[in-house]
Formats: structure tokens, sequence, C-alpha cells
């Protein structure tokens, strides 16, 4: 059986940088889309600059090519457009009129100057969904400031909840180890993209989306934001330990460290026994997840000096044996070399016109007849420039040097 993207035949303009963007792209392009990335001639998205690491070409010489690039736009074809000139724009303006989707990031009105926001290009293609990704929206008091990932996990909360608590030596706020409000907004854009898309079949009209990192980061804070608006206590930082759940954090082991993550009393009572403790289940104390959280700083305490009598091979093998969540703390090596990344297949090789093949991370969206790998790596600036206006606005070699010649490519 031959397996087809799910969404090809779409079309997306994408005129985004650095992560949130790019991320929305990237998976839309995993799922089939042919994603058109523009770029500015001769400098191109600022994260192809962002390294070390380089890519290595095939004699083993580094290239100007930055890692991060990489992981936010396999899949693209690079095109390179100044959209500061009038042929620029008016390339964009075409592309635009035979393409489904847009994707852009700049600063509020930052496209209008150029004629590419999105009521003019709305005038262009009525069918065409414009997704805007900034730091705080098209609207508020806020909506004209830049916004930067790192800022907008603090600002929005999500470094209140992180890090050791102030009490603790280390104690403070900590940012995530990846820009995860850029990802997030990349995703949640997916899904506001893909619905206005379903929309458009009923309505046959395009609309503008309005996503912002402060909003995003709000949203993602699920159980921590509830636990505010309904109780009314103000969440602090937990280290790794949970706000809901007891016990359900890291723990030292003689030789390591694991996870426990006991989410009923069943497990905690199959934990219990096999730590040889089961009398700590039948205390009321801990009994149930309610009474341990209360009584949190009495039970961690005695789970620590448990598990730390023990490997942590010794734990992962007895606790998975009886049905106890746990596991370990890998680092990226670990992580690739474990059976379950490997059985599915977790990164895998793409061609790459100056490294001969790079290696990649799959998407995570696994269909039962859908295909959602990219067939290309990410590109080399300007890769499909002369590809991309030859075959979707039929422009002849002539027109295309006659556009070199003025720098608008």
């Amino acid at each position: 059986m031959i397996m087809t993207h799910p969404l090809s035949g779409i079309r997306v303009l994408d005129m985004s940088r650095i992560l949130a963007g790019p991320w929305a792209g990237q998976a839309l392009a995993d799922l089939g889309a042919d994603v058109i990335k523009i770029e500015r001639p001769g400098e191109g998205d600022d994260t192809r600059g962002w390294g070390p690491p380089y890519l290595n070409d095939a004699q083993g010489n580094e290239t100007a090519e930055a890692a991060y690039f990489t992981s936010a736009n396999r899949g693209k074809r690079s095109v390179t457009v100044d959209i500061t000139t009038a042929a620029g724009q008016d390339i964009i303006r075409k592309l635009a009129a035979v393409s489904d989707v847009l994707i852009e990031n700049y600063k509020m009105g930052g496209l209008a100057k150029y004629g590419l926001d999105y009521e003019s290009l709305a005038a262009v293609n009525p069918r065409l969904v414009y997704c805007s990704i900034t730091g705080f929206g098209q609207t508020g008091p806020y909506a004209k400031r830049a916004g930067y990932d790192f800022m907008i996990q603090g600002m929005a909360g999500l470094m209140s909840v992180t890090g050791k608590p102030d009490s603790e030596p280390g104690g403070g706020p900590v940012k995530v180890g990846v820009a995860l409000s850029d990802v997030m907004t990349g995703l949640y854009s997916v899904i506001a993209i893909q619905a206005a898309l379903m929309e458009r079949a009923v309505s046959n009209e395009g609309q503008h989306i309005d996503m912002a990192l402060f909003d995003t980061t709000v949203a993602a804070l699920a159980n921590q934001t509830a636990n505010y608006l309904v109780g009314g206590t103000v969440p602090g930082r937990l280290g790794n330990a949970h706000p809901n759940i007891v016990p359900y954090e890291a723990f030292a082991t003689a030789d390591g460290h694991i996870i426990l993550a006991v989410g009923n009393d069943g497990q905690f009572r199959r934990f219990a026994e096999t730590a040889g403790r089961p009398d700590l289940a039948d205390n009321p104390d801990y009994a149930t997840n309610r009474a341990r959280v209360r009584h949190r700083d009495v039970l961690v305490p005695l789970i620590r000096d448990l598990i730390a009598a023990r490997t942590s091979a010794h734990w992962l093998a007895s606790l998975e044996a009886v049905g106890v969540p746990c596991g370990p703390i890998n680092t990226l090596d670990q992580v690739f070399a474990d059976p379950q990344a490997q059985a599915r297949e977790l990164a895998y090789d793409l061609p790459h016109p100056l490294a001969g093949s790079i290696k990649t991370v799959a998407s995570p969206i696994r269909y039962s007849r859908s295909e959602t790998r990219a067939t290309r790596a990410a590109p080399t600036l300007g890769q499909h420039t002369d590809e991309v206006l030859r075959e979707v606005l039929e422009m002849d070699a002539g027109v295309i040097a006659a556009l070199r010649k003025e720098n608008a490519i």
C-alpha cells in the first residue's frame, strides 16, 4: 500500500524565522504540505548561524549550516526574496495568491508597510489562512512589544512553577531546557491552521489567526492555572515534585536517579509492598493520594531513604514487574539508544546537499494510512528559489535572471 501525506496539495508560505513559526511550518511539511520558506537574500533565518554545532560536508569540513536550523525546517523549500523591494513584494503577493496558508512572526504590523499584511493579501486571495505569531498578540497594551521565549516563560508564569523552592539550596526560578513557549505556540498554530482550513471548506473564506506566545504559555500551564483559578492559592516551585500527586518525583538511588510516578492508591500499595514497607499503605496518613499530599513532608523523606538503599536497575526492574510507573533519567545519547526509541524509529536520515545526509527527529504523529515523514532535509539558503519561481509562478529563466540582477531574489 502506498502511503500518502494527509496535507498533500496544501501550499504554505512560511515567512517566519527562529522557532515558533518555523516549528509550525515544519509540522505542516511533515504532514505533506508544500512549505515554501521565504528568507532574506544573503542572510536567511537567524538560526542558520546559531551554532555550534554546524553540519560537516562530505569531506568533513565544517559548513555554515547550524544544527539548530535543521531542527525546525526539514521538508521545506527555501526561496530568497528581498521584501523591501517592490519586485520582492510582488513575488510574495503572487505566491500568496496561489497558497493556502501564510505563516509570519514579524512584530505586530511589521508587514503592513510592505503591503503584505493580512488585509492586503486577503484582497489578493480571500481563501488565504494567514497566521500571525507574536509575543503578545495583535491586541492589548503589550501588542507592539517584542517577545522572546525566555522572557515569555517568566512573564506567563512558567518559571514561577519551575525550579527548586526558594528555601532550598539552588532554589529559584529556572527556565525549561528548550524554548518550550516557542514550540507550544508552533503546535497550537498548527491546530489553528488546520481548523481554519476545515472551516474554509464550508465558508470558502480564509481568515486571520492571531497567535501569541504569552497566551499559549498561560494556556499550557494546565493544572497549575486551574489550581489557582479554582483554589485561589498561587502555586510555587516544587522542584521535581508534583503539586497534586505524591509520590511523583525524582529520587536518588544507590547509583543514580529514577522517576517514581505513582498515579493512584493501588500503585502506591504495590510500591510500598515492593519496598518492604506495606505498613505505609495501611497508614491512614498515606493510604490515599489526598492524605499523601497533605503529609508529603513526612512521607517523601521516608521514600527517599528506601530508594537510596538500592540501585536504579533494582528499582526499575522490580517496580516495572508490579506495574508501578517508573523510569530512568536519560541523557540524549541514552534516549536514542533506547530500544523503544529505536523501535519507533525516532531518528532517521534525510539527504542533504552539503552534508550528504543528516539525521533528523521523526514526527511523533503516526497514522494507520497516511505518511508523516519529510522527504527532504532542511534546505540550504535559497536552494529552491529558481525551482519555485519556475514551477509555482511559471517564470522563465530570463525573468528570474532579471529579478536576481536587481537583487529582488
